[in-house]
C-alpha cells in the first residue's frame, strides 16, 4: 500500500486508474493462487458432502516437519580421552580415528580368518544396523506426529526382504541340502509365492494404518522405508553374492575402499588446501588425488598377494557330504600367472619387454580406479543426505567415525559395481551351481540330460563310440 500511495501522490491523471488496475490485478492473482493452493492440497477437499470447508481428508500444513536438532554424544573411551587430553581438537580427532581404524581393520582380519559363514553373519549384522540408523532418522523427524505402525512395519518389511534374498541364496547354493530336507523342499519350491504373500500382508497393514490428515506423511515414510531397503538390503545381498564367487572378490573391494578412505584422509589432513566439493567442505583435491594413486598401488599389491592362495580365489561351495563350506578348486585362468608384452613406449623407458602378472591384478586396477574416482560419490551422497536433515553423523556407534552407515556409504556402491563387473567380464558357467540345479530335477529329467550329454560328448570325440 505504501508503494501505491507513492505512485498516487504525483498528480498524474492516470494514477487513479493505475492504482485500481494494480489492486484488481493483485486481487485476481491472489484469488487464483489461493484456488490453486486449495486444489493442490488434495483431491479429498473437493466434493465431499456433509463436511465443512477445511475439514476434508487432506494433509495438514504441519506435514512439513520441524527437524529436531541432533545431539552429538562423545562416546570415546575414557582411557583414550585421558591419553589424548591436552591435544588440539584436530590432532585429537586424528588419533581417535587412527586408533579405532586399526581396531576395525584387525577385527576385519579376524572375521576373514573365521571363514565364509562368519562373513555372511557379519554382513547381515551390519545391514541391520545400517537399516536401523536410517529408519531412526526418519522416526526422529516424524515421531511427533505419532504415525501408527511406522517402525513396526519398517522392521517387518526388512524381515520380508531378507527372507526373499536369503531364500534365493539358499536355493542357489545349497540345493543338495534342500533336497535332503522335506520342509526345505516345500519352502524352496514356493519361496517366491511365500515372499510375495508376506510382503502383501505388510502392504495391507500399511493401508489399514492410514490416518486422516496424515496421509502424505505416511506415504513419505512408506517410500522412506522402501528406499532404505533398496540401498541397504539389496546391496548387502550383492556383497554375499560376491563372496560366493570367491573370497578375493569380497576382500579386495572392501579393502581398497578402506585404503582410499584412509589415504584420502591422510593426504587431505597433511596436504589439503583446495576444497573438492561443497557437500563435504573437509574433502580436498589433494586428498582425492593422493587417495587415487595410493589405492591403485595398494589394490595391485593386495591382488598379487591374495591370488596365490586357493583359499581366497576358489568359489565358496557347500559340500553336502560334510555339511561344510569348501573353497577347493582348480584356480581359473585369471588367478594363474601370465606373461604380457609391454607397449614399445614402456619398453624403451623401463628396458623391459615383458612382465609376468596375475590377470586379476589388472582387474584390481579397474576396481581400485572405481573405488577412488566414483566410490567417494557414495560418501558425497550420504553427506548431502545428512545435511538435508541437519545431522553430523548417522549415529554415534564408532567414536571419531560416526555410525556404521558412515563407514559403509561407499562400500555399498562398490559392492554393486563389483557384482556388475563380475557378471559382465568374469563370470562363466559355474559347474557347481549347474550340478545343484540338476539335483533338483526329477529322476526322468536327470536321465534325459545324461543321455543328451553322453551323445554330445561322444560326437565330439571325448568319449569312445558305442561299439567299443
Amino acid at each position: 500500500m505504501t508503494e501505491l500511495r507513492k505512485r498516487g501522490g504525483g498528480g498524474d491523471p492516470d494514477s487513479t486508474d493505475n492504482i485500481t488496475d494494480n489492486i484488481t490485478d493483485n486481487t485476481t492473482d491472489n484469488t487464483t493462487d489461493n484456488i490453486s493452493d486449495k486444489e493442490a492440497d488434495g483431491e479429498d477437499r473437493l466434493g465431499l458432502p456433509g463436511e465443512a470447508e477445511g475439514e476434508g481428508d487432506v494433509d495438514s500444513k504441519a506435514d512439513t516437519p520441524d527437524i529436531p536438532p541432533s545431539t552429538d554424544i562423545d562416546n570415546t573411551p575414557q582411557c583414550l580421552n585421558k591419553a589424548l587430553e591436552g591435544l588440539p581438537p584436530r590432532w585429537k580427532n586424528y588419533w581417535i580415528r587412527g586408533v579405532l581404524s586399526l581396531a576395525m581393520i584387525s577385527g576385519f582380519f579376524l572375521i576373514i580368518y573365521l571363514g565364509p559363514i562368519t562373513l555372511i553373519l557379519v554382513v547381515m549384522t551390519i545391514q541391520i544396523k545400517c537399516f536401523q540408523e536410517i529408519i531412526t532418522i526418519g522416526y526422529r523427524v516424524y515421531h511427533s506426529y505419532e504415525l501408527p505402525w511406522f517402525r513396526t512395519l519398517s522392521w517387518y518389511f526388512l524381515i520380508c526382504v531378507n527372507y526373499f534374498f536369503y531364500g534365493e541364496t539358499v536355493a542357489d547354493y545349497f540345493g543338495a541340502l534342500v533336497q535332503r530336507e522335506e520342509p526345505l523342499q516345500f519352502l524352496a519350491r514356493y519361496h517366491r509365492f511365500i515372499s510375495f504373500a508376506l510382503y502383501l500382508a505388510g502392504f495391507c497393514m500399511f493401508v489399514l494404518s492410514l490416518v486422516k490428515k496424515h496421509y502424505r506423511l505416511q506415504f513419505y515414510m512408506f517410500a522412506w522405508t522402501h528406499v532404505t531397503l533398496l540401498i541397504v538390503v539389496t546391496q548387502s545381498h550383492l556383497v554375499i553374492q560376491n563372496l560366493f564367487e570367491g573370497m578375493i572378490w569380497f576382500i579386495v573391494p572392501i579393502s581398497i575402499v578402506i585404503c582410499n578412505d584412509i589415504m584420502a584422509y591422510l593426504f587431505g589432513f597433511f596436504f589439503g588446501r583446495t576444497p573438492l566439493i561443497k557437500l563435504s567442505p573437509k574433502k580436498t583435491w589433494e586428498g582425492f588425488i593422493g587417495g587415487f594413486f595410493s589405492t591403485v598401488v595398494f589394490g595391485f599389491i593386495l591382488a598379487y598377494l591374495l591370488a596365490q592362495f586357493q583359499y581366497f580365489v576358489c568359489p565358496v561351495g557347500y559340500n553336502s557330504e560334510t555339511n561344510r563350506f569348501t573353497v577347493e578348486c582348480e584356480p581359473s585362468d585369471i588367478f594363474v600367472m601370465q606373461e604380457y608384452t609391454l607397449p614399445s613406449v614402456v619398453q624403451n623407458t623401463l628396458r623391459w619387454e615383458t612382465v609376468t602378472l596375475y590377470p586379476f591384478q589388472i582387474h584390481s586396477a579397474f576396481l581400485s580406479a572405481f573405488a577412488s574416482l566414483i566410490g567417494p560419490f557414495g560418501g558425497f551422497f550420504a553427506s548431502g543426505f545428512k545435511r538435508a536433515f541437519k545431522i553430523k553423523d548417522f549415529a554415534n556407534t564408532i567414536p571419531g567415525h560416526g555410525g556404521i552407515m558412515d563407514r559403509f556409504d561407499c562400500q555399498y556402491l562398490m559392492a554393486t559395481f563389483t557384482h556388475v563387473y563380475i557378471a559382465s567380464f568374469i563370470r562363466g558357467p559355474n559347474p557347481s551351481k549347474v550340478l545343484q540345479q540338476l539335483l533338483v530335477l526329477q529322476p526322468e529329467q536327470q536321465l534325459g540330460i545324461f543321455h543328451t550329454l553322453h551323445t554330445h560328448l561322444r560326437e565330439r570325440g571325448m568319449l569312445p563310440p558305442a561299439g567299443e
